[in-house]
């Protein structure tokens, strides 16, 4: 038994062995892919003495360049960016998860810029009066446009071009040709591929050390995969044409938080995937635009969107704030839009279902909200004031607190639209729309509108106004023989023809229990455009006449202090009761009632 259990025992042995070491090696198999699945945390660190693109992105040996890591990223990635001017056109193509985003930070501390500007060298002086200098300039942009200008006519023939130059910081302004050049000024010829500029103080850039960067890129990131999500980055700087971001959200699901985008030629950001959330960002200073869009399930919250649209572009194109076409279920919230030039926020052509709440908007040059051509547009609690005063005179009908342009199924409710060149206006001509995901073309008109416990006062020309640029007096109330038209709101979207014979009860407005105040000389109504049959009413007038404002009234605010943005009443104040009032926070101004002892 000895003799043949030994050899048994043996076996059993090397089976207890291997499968051991089988299961070992399972375990690191194990161990090793859970590893795989690790989140990465990467470093780029420009100014690092050891940084190179060849490195491993660790602390010690990090990348010098962004998009070498862009390059290399996998889902769950951390990219760690340190100190420095990025002079890079950043492109994200790889997705990542919706619990393993790919994201791109600034370092704690760290004053991280990407730009689309290079520093030029150099210098030669050329002959003539004056330090005008030149340089070698290969750059091209627009170059499918005849005049390289984007719009291609006269009054965009210089505006319209995509070249910047920053001297120590200061842009100078651009001109045609060298003929043109004085202090300031600079010149980029296109033929001889020379660029030509003339310092505001008469120096010699070279022996000044002068710091002169031209924008050399149209754009400075752009996020193509899902899950891409970027923080604490500025951005600054870019060649961009019109109508075109310099940082391009176009991957779904995107996060744009904490970061600056300035001084760019054209518009800051350009928004076209779905899902895109942009939070505490900074759009200043830009030469087009704020940002633009044409996405789904936008949100925008706790921004700064201010003095946009620099260099002048038409108003009635695209200019302002921000433009948002053929959106849906896009949200703006709790953000500031201030001192554009144009619209603060414009919502043009086939949006629908958008929400604008709890903003504060003001000193916009044209309207404060302007939703054109669209669907649905659902603003309360937002704080509305001086708006409109632009001293161009084109803009009737949207140069107000909010304008509703030839738009359907609005609901404005619990907004204060105070000290604005215009209050409310609803705005409408013949026209028509695109719908999302459809290309034929609609008609479209107001209609449909619920405006209720607003609070609309001391705006300057008038407190509520139907710019109704319409031959057929359909904003007229007919009592003796009502049309028979009854079709549904979403029958209604459906008309590529507007219907003929429409009245005032066919467009079914319901405005009810607004508040309204007027100082000496201030107009409470006009209804109809001065040009076509009209009328200055009180909101009794209102009532009887048009149907419209049942338990609306007249009532002085008492504000605690209107130039501090101090907008809190007293809490008896009718305006309070009447809940005719933000409810929740608006970013920079007092709201509530005041307590005993307040000043």
């Amino acid at each position: 038994m000895h003799r043949t259990t030994e050899p048994m025992l043996m076996a059993l042995k090397m089976t207890c062995v291997w499968t051991i070491g089988l299961l070992i090696m399972a375990g690191w198999a194990v161990d090793a892919l859970c590893a795989a699945e690790e989140d990465r945390a990467l470093v780029v660190a420009q100014l690092h003495p050891a940084a190179s693109d060849d490195n491993p992105g660790t602390a010690d040996r990090p990348f010098k360049t962004i998009s070498c890591a862009a390059r290399q990223v996998q889902p769950g990635d951390v990219i760690q960016i340190e100190d420095g001017v990025y002079r890079e056109a950043v492109v994200v193509e790889v997705n990542g998860a919706k619990e393993r985003p790919i994201m791109f930070v600034a370092a704690p501390g760290a004053h991280v810029v990407v730009t689309g500007a290079d520093v030029v060298t150099e210098w030669q002086r050329e002959p003539g009066d004056g330090n005008r200098f030149s340089a070698p300039w290969p750059h091209v942009f627009a170059g499918w446009s005849p005049s390289n200008a984007h719009p291609n006519d006269d009054e965009h023939r210089l505006i319209g071009r995509c070249e910047q130059v920053f001297t120590d910081g200061y842009p100078l302004q651009q001109v045609l040709s060298l003929p043109e050049m004085s202090r300031g000024t600079f010149f980029a010829d296109l033929q001889t591929q020379r660029l030509y500029v003339w310092d505001r103080m008469n120096r010699d850039p070279v022996h000044w050390r002068q710091y002169i960067q031209a924008a050399a890129r149209q754009v400075v990131w752009e996020s193509r995969g899902a899950h891409i999500h970027v923080r604490g980055i500025r951005f600054r700087y870019a060649a961009n044409q019109a109508q075109r971001g310099a940082v391009l959200l176009t991957g779904n699901y995107g996060l744009l938080e904490d970061c600056v985008v300035e001084q760019v030629n054209s518009s800051g950001v350009s928004i076209h995937g779905t899902g895109v959330v942009v939070r505490r960002c900074v759009f200043r200073d830009n030469g087009q635009l704020g940002f633009n869009a044409t996405c789904t399930d936008l949100l925008i919250t706790e921004c700064i969107c201010e003095n946009n649209n620099v260099k002048n572009f038409s108003r009635e194109w695209e200019a302002g704030g921000n433009k948002l076409v053929l959106c849906k279920n896009a949200v703006i919230e709790r953000s500031t839009f201030r001192n554009n030039h144009g619209n603060g926020i414009w919502f043009d052509i086939g949006n629908e279902d958008c929400t604008v709440r709890n903003c504060l908007i003001m000193d916009n040059e044209d309207a404060g909200i302007f939703y054109e051509i669209s669907y649905r547009l659902d603003a309360h609690d937002n704080v509305i004031l001086r708006n409109g005063f632009s001293p161009r005179h084109r803009q009737w009908g949207a140069n107000g607190g909010i304008s509703l342009s030839s738009s359907a199924g609005c609901q404005l409710a619990r907004n204060l639209l105070v000290g604005n060149k215009e209050g409310l206006q609803f705005r409408d001509q013949v026209r028509v729309t695109n719908r999302i995901g459809r290309g034929e073309n609609f008609a479209i008109w107001n209609r449909d509108h619920h405006v209720h416990h607003n609070l609309i006062a001391w705006n300057r020309d008038l407190q509520t106004g139907g710019w109704f640029d319409l031959a057929d007096e359909s904003h007229w109330l007919i009592t003796a023989a009502p049309t028979a038209l009854s079709l549904t709101a979403a029958e209604q979207d459906e008309l590529q023809l507007r219907p003929a014979g429409l009245s005032l009860s066919d467009l079914r407005f319901n405005l009810h229990d607004n508040i309204y105040a007027t100082k000496p000389g201030q107009l409470l109504y006009q209804w109809g455009c001065p040009w076509h049959r009209h009328d200055k009413l009180s909101v009794e007038e209102v009532q009887q006449k048009l149907g419209l404002e049942a338990d609306s009234s007249v009532f002085i605010p008492q504000f605690a202090n209107w130039s501090t943005l101090d907008f809190r009443l007293p809490a008896n104040n009718p305006i309070v009761t009447a809940k005719c009032y933000p409810q929740g926070e608006v970013p920079g101004v007092k709201l509530g009632t005041l307590e005993i002892g307040d000043d």
